[in-house]
């Protein structure tokens, strides 16, 4: 008797987890992608240790710099997952809270009038006065509310240019996005003159780090689920176009930013993941069900750390490793005045180290 109650106990089981694996509603309607075969680690991806030695600034003040920026007087500010921005002074010392969106600040750029341009992940666009004080300077376009507000860069005439990574979800369902692949990010341009906020591209996938050229020609665009940046021409004989900068990258990337001279600084947060790429993303179904796992079993960021410098035409020219992630998850990079500032996903501290 007591078998038969075994034996029909575990059919509830097996038929509760069938039901549950297969007709439980899902948030992702993914579709089929079959991504092209990872660049070996080797070549101008020939791994290296020239990370290994990054400086850690304003360590235990709070998890998450995503991204950091300098100011006129050279202050280093970084945002925190907890929606603080932090202030440190050019050394790296003496971390003070500069000001607190309340939502999850991202990308981080200074105007020419010393105003913090925020893009916040819950909040929108936001800028943020010397003083402190935010302003909210959009939060939807075309009808259409941001979602994951991620990146954000400032060309000569005071356009802002920033992403919508997706409309979809938010900044902690990044990776049902990413497991959907679908193209529901943004690349948008607010004009400071008149307060309007304009499309620039759809039909990304996870648009990520935003970038204006030096030359201010054309604007780069990180498309992370395709493991791509893309370049959009601003001006000249292919203005309104847009074409692929530079593709199969061999990590997810991230931030990328201009040193204002002849080099682009990519992020990228971790190298891709070969399962993913072979079992996962050529499968819908099976995508279907990992995300109704327990978030400590879905894919999750090797730590890796992984910046490349890229030239005007997308060409590597620098190629900065650190196998043993003394730094992890870089997600930007940020070039001023010989030195580079790291933003990460989980470290307690803002990198830096000098530019090569």
């Amino acid at each position: 008797m007591r078998w038969r109650k075994v034996l029909l106990g575990l059919v509830a089981i097996v038929g509760l987890l069938l039901l549950y694996t297969f007709f439980w509603p899902v948030p992702i309607d993914p579709i089929a992608w079959r991504p092209p075969e990872a660049p070996e680690l080797a070549g101008i991806y020939e791994p290296n240790t020239r990370l290994a030695s990054v400086e850690r600034l304003g360590v235990g003040t709070g998890i998450g710099p995503e991204d950091a920026a300098v100011d006129s007087q050279g202050r280093i500010y970084g945002g925190l997952e907890d929606g603080r921005i932090l202030r440190l002074k050019p050394e790296g010392s003496e971390p003070e809270v500069f000001a607190d969106t309340r939502g999850r600040p991202l990308g981080l750029h200074f105007d020419t009038a010393g105003n913090l341009v925020v893009a916040d992940a819950y909040k929108g666009l936001l800028s943020i006065a010397p003083d402190g004080s935010i302003t909210v300077l959009s939060t939807e376009q075309g009808g259409v509310p941001y979602g994951l507000t991620d990146d954000v860069d400032i060309a000569a005439d005071g356009t802002i240019f920033f992403s919508d990574a997706t409309f979809k979800f938010d900044v902690t369902e990044n990776v049902l996005d990413l497991m959907e692949h679908r193209p529901n990010g943004r690349l948008l341009a607010y004009d400071p003159h008149n307060q309007a906020t304009r499309l620039v591209l759809d039909s990304l996938y996870f648009a990520n780090g935003v970038a204006v050229s030096p030359d201010q020609s054309f604007v780069l665009v990180v498309e992370t689920g395709e493991y791509r940046v893309r370049r959009h021409w601003l001006t000249g004989p292919r203005q309104g176009e847009s074409e692929v900068f530079i593709d199969n990258l061999p990590g997810y990337p991230d931030g990328v930013s201009s040193n204002g001279k002849d080099t682009f600084w990519l992020a990228l947060v971790s190298t891709r993941m070969p399962d993913v790429d072979a079992n996962l993303m050529p499968n819908p179904l099976l995508r279907k069900i990992i995300v109704r796992l327990p978030e400590a079993l879905l894919p999750a960021a090797e730590n890796y750390g992984f910046v490349l410098g890229l030239d005007m035409e997308g060409r590597v020219v620098h190629n900065l490793q650190d196998p043993s992630a003394s730094y992890a998850q870089i997600s930007s990079v940020q070039e001023h005045e010989g030195m580079l500032y790291l933003g990460s996903l989980v470290e307690n501290a803002i990198g830096r180290l000098p530019a090569p």
